[in-house]
């Protein structure tokens, strides 16, 4: 069995059951770049999963003992080098992020520090079982109060500059070994041409998938502004947030509008903020729906899409009152098998999916 699901895993030391779990229910998985004996065995078990490894682009963190870590120059590094890697404060302090401790942004913009990351994490990767490297951080606005103007960089367009060049230098240099580079692209609905421009190499991530945390979900035309995410180019996983709960709706959200603008491409996941530590999963996260027998239909916001094997609907509007009937293909049914209705109340920023009856 194998669905459409990601497994974002960055927590605890990874215990064998979760990895036979992943084997048999994920397509993707991120991992931290010191569990390699995780991504041989994930190779082993799914050698067609996807499996990269996380590293930053935008910080080093100074608790990390090595000898891998999780950004492309480690701490003890980058002051070995004289400390210019580091970003500083008008004043020439370094900065440390808010909310992450340890955590310390680096000048993107020097073409050293550049360089740097892609020797090292190009040669990480030439003997690894990981099929390439998830680069966190391709940020977009100040999201750890670095308090821009800062040596080097007056705004975050200067810092976004530096991490374009560095994301074409990667990916260039990781695809010339046979592996991928999957930036985490803050925002790029806001940009045209950023998520297709930083997602050339093998793929894209996007965090916040709809919305930024499970109360605050996206207005119709933001989430509507997101969906060409879905598809491509290369591996796009998308997670959607939840509170935690697998049961939560928005994982259903997420799922029916991953089906019907990205027809069954890329990876799909809902979790908690930073809940990285476990398998996030509902039975129809392993569904197939098969090939689309339509383009997306909508009207006022709700879409829908029928499928070989199924169909999926989802309702972008914010309003709570904004419910809408949708009719239903017949011959479908929910995850416990009951058979779908012919027609249903689809409530504000909701989402359901149905698979084929199968015959007996």
């Amino acid at each position: 069995m194998s669905g459409v699901g990601a497994w974002i895993r960055y927590g605890d030391p990874i215990p064998a059951d979760q990895v036979a779990f992943a084997a048999k229910h994920y397509r993707a998985a991120i991992l931290q770049p010191w569990e390699t004996d995780a991504a041989a065995e994930l190779k082993r078990l799914r050698p067609d999963m996807t499996v990269l490894c996380y590293k930053c682009f935008s910080s080093t963190r100074d608790y990390e003992p090595g000898p891998v870590y999780s950004s492309g120059v480690a701490y003890r590094e980058a002051e070995e080098e004289g400390g210019a890697w580091f970003a500083t404060r008008l004043d020439g302090t370094r900065i440390e992020w808010n909310g992450y401790g340890g955590h310390w942004q680096m000048n993107v913009r020097d073409a050293g520090y550049r360089a740097r990351w892609v020797q090292n994490v190009t040669a990480e990767l030439l003997e690894s079982p990981f099929d390439g490297v998830m680069a966190d951080n391709d940020v977009f606005d100040d999201y750890y109060q670095l308090n821009l103007p800062i040596r080097s960089a007056s705004s975050m367009a200067d810092l976004r500059d530096g991490l374009d060049h560095l994301v074409h230098a990667a990916g260039q240099s990781l695809n010339s070994i046979g592996k991928i580079l999957v930036p985490n692209i803050a925002e790029s609905r806001r940009v045209p041409g950023r998520w297709a421009s930083h997602a050339a190499y093998g793929g894209g991530f996007e965090e916040v998938w709809l919305g930024y945390g499970p109360r605050d979900l996206f207005d119709p035309a933001t989430a509507e502004a997101q969906l060409p995410q879905a598809d491509g180019p290369g591996l796009s996983i998308l997670r959607v947030p939840t509170n935690g709960d697998d049961n939560h709706p928005n994982f259903t959200y997420g799922l029916a509008a991953f089906w019907i603008f990205g027809h069954g491409r890329g990876s799909f996941t809902a979790t908690a903020h930073d809940d990285y530590s476990r398998t996030q999963h509902i039975p129809e996260l392993d569904w197939s729906l098969g090939t689309p027998r339509e383009k997306p239909k909508g009207r006022h916001h709700v879409w829908s899409r029928e499928f070989n094997g199924g169909w999926a609907a989802v309702n972008f509007n914010k309003d709570g009152r904004r419910k809408r009937r949708i009719s239903v293909p017949p011959g479908l049914a929910d995850a416990a098998g009951n058979p779908a209705p012919t027609s249903l109340v689809l409530p504000a920023q909701r989402g359901v999916i149905y698979q084929r009856r199968q015959s007996h």
